[in-house]
């Protein structure tokens, strides 16, 4: 890190995900300005649906991300931001009212003290507590204002968002990144973050749901006045789509993700049963023996799993209520964004407009990460210049490793000496 007698500040993230590690270094300004110096990915290992499946190879994953973004900034890190998926994620709401003096408009003690009693009826327990964002507050139980300030009313109220995660989860995706001699200095969900990166104010303003298709899930956030109101995540991502054509066209996990990339399309047309694809046999390393299928075979393969997403997303905004409300709009992104139609079968399925997103490039991005696989890590830095949550003190002092009884110890000797 650098001193603060310095002009900027280092801010490193990282984006761990089933398909990829993405490790980005930045030097923020006193003015929030961020310029990306250093970046560094791979293939992620040991990582599947968003969990950690094996420690030790998430680790290396890591490790070789962080290296190459360090030789590339020519520095050494020791901080990251990092984004936290899944198919457990989830959100609630809690809200709570206090009475204000009338005589005096709403001031910063009266925020204070309305979201402290909001933030005081949480109850995490077994989780891990990821967010706890204001949403909006009300006066008298009038309209929603994201401001009440120099307001005159009676009652005050406001709506808390809570973003989980299961505590067991989370901590094998610490350990992980302690694994790596990297200490955790704020942590987000990856499509709140995501949005950041490629929502524009009004669709935050207006409603607008972004949805992050990943490689091992597909992480949802929606917004609404400005704020994010609701998280969640299926267990449905681009890799299953190439698990499925791994099997369907009996060839290996790397040659179906080839064949996803080059030739893959979200819905069949009639001239893909005239166009015909090499298929390379599991095992068999001897050009004379591939085989070549009609690309509606591949197409037949895709789609259904495609259709099949975008109907488990249909019913989260359904839970939502979001389901029938055509004004609210859909952008997609992450890596699976990119597949050729998905943006019609979405439009199709969910009802609504559908956009594709990528991060909005008012950050002078490097050409190699400008694209929708980099929501995600962009949004990590976006958010470390905004973030301005006030998670309870019970839970900000909760350890990550776990290692309560030394904490309890030391809290013991803090009162007693």
């Amino acid at each position: 890190m650098t001193h603060s007698f310095n002009r900027y500040t280092t801010v490193s993230a990282l984006d761990i995900g089933s398909s990829k590690i993405c490790c980005l270094i930045a030097k923020i300004s006193r003015d929030n300005k961020i310029n990306i110096v250093g970046y560094g990915y791979n293939a992620s290992q040991g990582i599947k649906n968003g969990t950690i499946t094996d420690i030790n190879k998430a680790t290396l994953s890591v490790c070789n991300a962080v290296e190459s973004a360090e030789q590339m900034a020519n520095e050494r890190i020791n901080n990251v931001i990092i984004n936290v998926s899944g198919e457990k994620i989830k959100s609630t709401i809690k809200e709570a009212t206090i009475a204000i003096n009338r005589n005096r408009p709403v001031n910063d003690v009266d925020i204070d003290k309305v979201i402290e009693k909001g933030t005081n009826k949480i109850n995490v327990e077994g989780n891990e507590l990821i967010h706890c964002l204001t949403t909006g507050y009300r006066l008298d139980l009038g309209e929603e204002t994201k401001d009440p300030h120099n307001i005159y009313g009676e009652n005050l109220s406001v709506r808390i968002l809570l973003g989980l995660i299961p505590e067991v989860q989370y901590k094998n995706l610490a350990s992980v990144v302690e694994n790596a001699h990297l200490e955790i200095t704020n942590k987000a969900f990856s499509a709140y973050v995501s949005g950041l990166s490629c929502l524009v104010d009004d669709e935050k303003d207006l409603g607008a749901t972004i949805i992050d298709i990943g490689g091992g899930c597909t992480n949802i956030a929606t917004f609404r006045n400005g704020y994010p109101v609701y998280f969640s995540s299926i267990a449905v991502g681009g890799n299953n789509i190439t698990n499925d054509i791994a099997w369907g066209l009996t060839t290996s996990a790397t040659h179906a993700e080839r064949l996803k990339t080059l030739h893959g399309c979200a819905f069949l047309t009639s001239k893909d049963k005239e166009e015909n694809i090499n298929v390379y046999p599991v095992g068999e390393e001897d050009d004379t023996l591939i085989k070549q299928v009609p690309k509606s075979d591949l197409i037949n393969i895709i789609a259904p799993r495609v259709e099949e997403m975008f109907e488990l997303i249909n019913h989260k905004l359904d839970e939502h209520g979001l389901r029938g409300v055509s004004s609210h709009r859909v952008v997609l992104t992450g890596g699976c964004s990119q597949l050729p139609g998905i943006r019609e079968v979405a439009s199709l399925i969910l009802d609504k407009q559908v956009r594709l997103g990528r991060p909005r490039n008012n950050l002078n991005l490097p050409e190699k990460i400008y694209s929708p696989e980099f929501s995600t890590a962009i949004g990590l830095l976006l958010f470390n210049a905004i973030q301005s949550e006030k998670k309870p003190r019970k839970i900000l002092h909760k350890t990550i490793n776990g290692n309560n009884k030394f904490s309890q110890i030391l809290d013991w000797l803090k009162q007693s000496f």
